[in-house]
C-alpha cells in the first residue's frame, strides 16, 4: 500500500516523468487514491517527502546557503568574470556532449562553417516546440536519465514539457532558495511551512476538513486550493496556526482568495511571517489582500521549471537575479539580437547550473525590459536587477461559489497522443477543451479526458472540441488557458 500511494503521489502531481502508456495507471491510482481517508494521504504525502527531501538537500545545503548569501555582495566585475568562465564550460560541454548541439555544430562544419562555438554570439537561439519535440535529445549523454530527476510542464502551449536535473543542480538551486526567498525574510526550510499551489492534494468530492495534507519529512503543509470558500476559510486559518506555520510559498491569485476571505472573518494566522508568491506576478492589488488579510508581508519571485533564470523580491520590492542559474539577454520580438537599453523584449536564457540539460540561448517565453547593469537597490545587495515580468498569465478558473481552480494540462494530456491543447472557460459553469489530435487518438482518449477534468471542475459543463490549430497571437504564442467570462460575472464570483 506504502508503494502504491508513493507512485501515486509522484505521478499525480506531475512530479516524475510518466512513460506514454503510464495514463491509465495514473488514473486507476487517482481513483484508489480519492477514496483513501485523510490519514492515509498524508502518509503518501510523507513517502514521497523522504524522496523529495534527498534530492532537494544534502550534508552540504547549509554551507551552499551561506555561500550564496556572501555572493549577494559581490561586485558586478566579480560576477562577469564568475559568468563567463561559466559559460565557457557550459558552450564547450554542449557542443561536445549533447547530442542536439553536437548534431548541429557538425552540420555546421559539414557545410563549411567554421565559427567558434565558444562565442555565444554564434548560437542559435532555443525555441519552446524544438526542446518540446525531442527532450531526450538535450541531456548529455555522460548522463543516464534513469539516474536523473525528472519533471513535467505544460508550458505556454500545454502540451507537456519533459526536462531532467541532476541532483547537484537541484542541491544548488534549493540552497539558493533557501538563502534568498526564505533567509532574505527571517524564514528557514527547518520551520513549519505551508504550500497554496495547483496541485489536488484532496479529491474535489471531500466536504469536510481537512483540506490538506501534512508531509512530515519536508515539514510542509499542503493546502487544497480548490476548497478555500467562505465556509471553508476558518479552517484553513486553524490548520496554519495548529501547524505554527512562519511562511508560505504560494501562488498569489490563490493566496489573495484565501486572505480576501481571512479579512471577512477577521482572522489572521499568528504565526505567518511572509508569502512568498510564485508562478504567477505579484500584482499590488494581490499584494495588499495578501498583506491585509493574512497580516504578513508578502514577497514575489520569478522563475520556471528549465531553472535558467530565477529573480527573488528584497525587502525593497527589487527583483534580484540569481546568477549562478544563466546568463540573461534581452532580445527584441522581431530579431534575433538584444533590444535596445530600456526597451522590452524576450528573455533569453543560457544555463549555467543544470550540467544534465544544459539549454543555450533558451527562449522562455517571457519578457522584460533591458535595464542597466550598474542599477542599485537600497537593500544593500548587489546582485543584477530585473524589471517586471510580462507575458505569465492568470490560469486559474473562477467558480460560482467564489474558488479558483488550477487545472495543469500535463495533467489531462498524459499519455494521450495529443499535439497541444487550450482550456477555455466560457462561463462560470462550462469550459472548452480545444485539442489538436495526433497520430492515435481514439474515442476512448476523448472519454478519458472528459474523465480528467470532471474530476477537477465538479459540476461544470466540458465541451470537447478537436482542431487542427490553436490560434495564436501576434508573437506566434498562445495561453494554455483563458478566460472568458464575462466581466460582471468575474465581479460577482470575486465578491460572492
Amino acid at each position: 500500500m506504502a508503494n502504491a500511494l508513493l507512485r501515486f503521489f509522484i505521478a499525480r502531481n506531475g512530479l516524475r516523468e510518466m512513460p506514454p502508456r503510464a495514463g491509465r495507471m495514473t488514473d486507476l491510482l487517482t481513483t484508489i487514491y480519492d477514496k483513501l481517508p485523510a490519514r492515509l494521504r498524508s502518509i503518501a504525502a510523507t513517502f514521497y517527502g523522504y524522496r523529495l527531501r534527498s534530492w532537494r538537500y544534502g550534508p552540504e545545503t547549509e554551507q551552499l546557503v551561506d555561500e550564496a548569501l556572501s555572493r549577494d555582495e559581490w561586485r558586478p566585475e566579480k560576477w562577469h568574470t564568475w559568468q563567463q568562465q561559466r559559460l565557457a564550460y557550459t558552450l564547450h560541454r554542449a557542443a561536445t556532449r549533447v547530442p542536439y548541439y553536437r548534431a548541429y555544430w557538425q552540420r555546421r562544419r559539414r557545410g563549411g562553417d567554421k565559427g567558434s562555438w565558444e562565442y555565444l554570439e554564434n548560437w542559435p537561439v532555443l525555441g519552446k516546440q524544438t526542446l518540446r519535440e525531442q527532450p531526450e535529445a538535450f541531456v548529455a549523454d555522460d548522463c543516464n536519465i534513469k539516474f536523473l530527476y525528472s519533471d513535467q510542464t505544460s508550458g505556454t502551449t500545454g502540451t507537456p514539457l519533459k526536462l531532467w536535473y541532476d541532483k547537484k543542480a537541484l542541491h544548488a538551486w534549493h540552497a539558493l532558495f533557501e538563502a534568498r526567498a526564505r533567509r532574505w525574510h527571517g524564514v528557514t526550510r527547518h520551520e513549519n511551512w505551508a504550500t497554496l499551489g495547483g496541485r489536488q492534494v484532496i479529491p474535489p468530492h471531500v466536504k469536510h476538513p481537512p483540506f490538506w495534507v501534512w508531509n512530515s519529512p519536508m515539514r510542509q503543509l499542503y493546502l487544497s486550493s480548490s476548497h478555500i470558500s467562505t465556509e471553508n476559510v476558518g479552517f484553513f486559518v486553524d490548520a496554519l496556526d495548529r501547524y505554527a506555520v512562519t511562511h508560505m510559498v504560494a501562488y498569489p491569485s490563490i493566496a489573495a482568495t484565501l486572505a480576501a476571505e481571512a479579512q471577512r472573518l477577521n482572522r489572521k494566522p499568528a504565526s505567518l511571517l511572509v508569502v512568498i508568491s510564485i508562478a504567477e506576478p505579484l500584482t499590488d492589488d494581490r499584494r495588499q489582500i495578501i498583506e491585509v488579510g493574512l497580516g504578513c508581508v508578502a514577497r514575489e519571485t520569478y522563475g520556471m521549471s528549465e531553472i535558467v533564470a530565477e529573480a527573488t523580491e528584497c525587502r525593497a520590492r527589487t527583483l534580484h537575479l540569481w546568477p549562478e542559474l544563466g546568463w540573461i539577454e534581452v532580445f527584441s520580438d522581431t530579431e534575433d539580437m538584444e533590444a535596445p537599453l530600456g526597451a522590452t523584449g524576450r528573455i533569453i536564457c543560457t544555463s549555467l547550473l543544470n550540467e544534465a540539460m544544459p539549454l543555450i540561448r533558451y527562449d522562455v517565453g517571457d519578457r522584460t525590459k533591458r535595464v542597466s547593469e550598474d542599477l542599485s537597490c537600497s537593500c544593500g545587495r548587489t546582485l543584477p536587477i530585473i524589471e517586471a515580468i510580462e507575458g505569465r498569465t492568470n490560469d486559474l478558473l473562477l467558480t460560482e461559489d467564489n474558488r479558483r481552480l488550477y487545472i495543469p494540462l500535463s495533467f489531462v494530456l498524459n499519455g494521450l497522443p495529443i499535439r497541444e491543447a487550450q482550456i477555455v472557460q466560457e462561463s462560470l459553469n462550462q469550459v472548452r477543451f480545444r485539442y489538436v489530435p495526433a497520430d492515435g487518438f481514439t474515442q476512448s482518449a476523448e472519454q478519458l479526458i472528459v474523465e480528467r477534468i470532471k474530476s477537477r471542475l465538479v459540476g461544470f459543463r466540458i465541451i470537447i472540441e478537436p482542431v487542427s490549430k490553436i490560434a495564436r497571437d501576434r508573437n506566434g504564442k498562445f495561453q494554455a488557458v483563458v478566460r472568458n467570462v464575462k466581466r460582471t460575472d468575474q465581479q460577482a464570483a470575486y465578491n460572492g
